[in-house]
């Protein structure tokens, strides 16, 4: 099979060497380990299992890892391209999409799932008919947000003038 772009060790090597790419996957992966260690704090019963899948699949929770990135992501390309920049721009309002999403549509969707299965729930217990739960899908509280985009800020500005 003829590969249409080839891969040069230097290319890949420019790749994960990027402050760009590496901010954003740094504050992706930080906030995602925070997240597992708050859930580990608030709770004194939780599996090894439960603590990977939140390292590796939770959504929701505090800190927002998508803010995390997204706002790292816009914040690197604003400290290498500048703020006039076109890519700084599609960058931000990247970030405003996949922020606004996690507040709204994500946690409204979220919200109304857990508010059908709690019926759901209830009415296979009184009339005894099955009731599969649907799957209730986090999105964020703005703090939630707010400390998940900080972070992002923090970590890009570090690679950045570090």
């Amino acid at each position: 099979m003829v590969s249409l772009i080839p891969l040069r060790s230097k290319d890949f090597s420019a790749f994960i060497e990027n402050p760009v790419f590496l901010s954003a996957v740094t504050s992706l992966i930080f906030a995602q380990l925070l997240k597992a260690v708050i859930v580990l704090l608030k709770s004194t019963k939780k599996s090894a299992k439960e603590i990977v899948s939140t390292l590796l699949w939770k959504t929701g929770g505090m800190p927002s890892s998508h803010s995390s990135l997204v706002t790292a992501l816009a914040t690197s390309v604003g400290f290498k391209e500048g703020l006039g920049s076109t890519i700084f721009i599609v960058t931000l309002c990247l970030a405003l999409i996949v922020i606004r999403d996690s507040m709204g549509v994500r946690r409204s969707a979220g919200l109304q799932a857990r508010a059908l299965n709690l019926l759901g729930k209830e009415v296979s217990d009184r009339l005894n008919v099955p009731y599969h739960q649907v799957k209730e899908i986090q999105g964020h509280a703005p703090l939630e947000v707010l400390v998940g985009a900080l972070l992002g800020i923090l970590i890009a500005a570090a690679f950045a003038l570090l």
